[in-house]
């Protein structure tokens, strides 16, 4: 709920994803934690459903949601990365359909700045997993029993070209480095709240790139320490 030019994180993240092209619908899935029932009321003001489950089971909150809403794909999109790419979403997307993948992100390899992470699972891979996934973190992390088991999942990695091939970057939000460099961000591209690209994003830091700098020495967990 941190506000970034004028509206909530969350709100950015809700209206990127809505604009992708690919998306038929958009669940915000959260815990029955009363800390967040704040997001209960924003998804009210978004008109955006709502799915609570969960706190640590994330995995479990993401197969009840795709089972209440009827998913037959399953577009993975976390709240802390306010600059997701709608136009990226739809690559990774029309990827996963026509090759027929159980999962398909661009993240197996990271080529894209981290925050511009994407995940397409089919409705099959995600039953599976919460079926057999035992591991706290496979539960918390949602997907990792998919991606660290290619002899049972047919998987795809999306990369990165050209500008877009900047795996250093770091575009998510966990510290107060990470906010204000995402605020830097917004306040040289938000215009109307009109819906910014990537590129934008990368075109930008490009011709200031000292505000790469602010949360540069910020060191991403790892998947036990989170």
């Amino acid at each position: 709920m941190k506000d970034i030019c004028g509206r909530p994180m969350l709100w950015h993240v809700l209206q990127r994803v809505r604009a992708a092209k690919t998306i038929k619908l958009v669940v915000l899935a959260i815990t029955t934690l009363p800390t967040d029932d704040v997001l209960v009321a924003l998804a009210g003001e978004m008109c955006v459903p709502l799915y609570r489950g969960p706190d640590q089971d994330v995995l479990s909150r993401y197969y009840g949601a795709a089972m209440e809403y009827g998913a037959e794909i399953v577009v993975r999109i976390t709240g802390d990365n306010p600059l997701v790419d709608p136009g990226l979403i739809d690559v990774i997307v029309q990827t996963h359909v026509s090759g027929d993948y159980d999962y398909t992100s661009n993240s197996l390899e990271r080529t894209f700045p981290l925050g511009l992470d994407v995940e397409a699972v089919s409705m099959e891979a995600l039953t599976r997993t919460h079926q057999e996934a035992t591991r706290d973190y496979e539960r918390e992390h949602v997907t990792p029993y998919i991606w660290q088991h290619p002899e049972m999942f047919r998987l795809q990695n999306v990369e990165a070209s050209g500008r877009m091939r900047w795996p250093d970057l770091r575009l998510t939000v966990d510290t107060a480095e990470d906010l204000q460099l995402i605020r830097e961000i917004y306040n040289g591209l938000c215009r109307n709240d009109g819906i910014f690209t990537a590129l934008d994003v990368i075109n930008f830091l490009k011709a200031n790139p000292d505000l790469v700098g602010i949360n540069a020495h910020v060191q991403q967990k790892g998947l036990g320490s989170e």
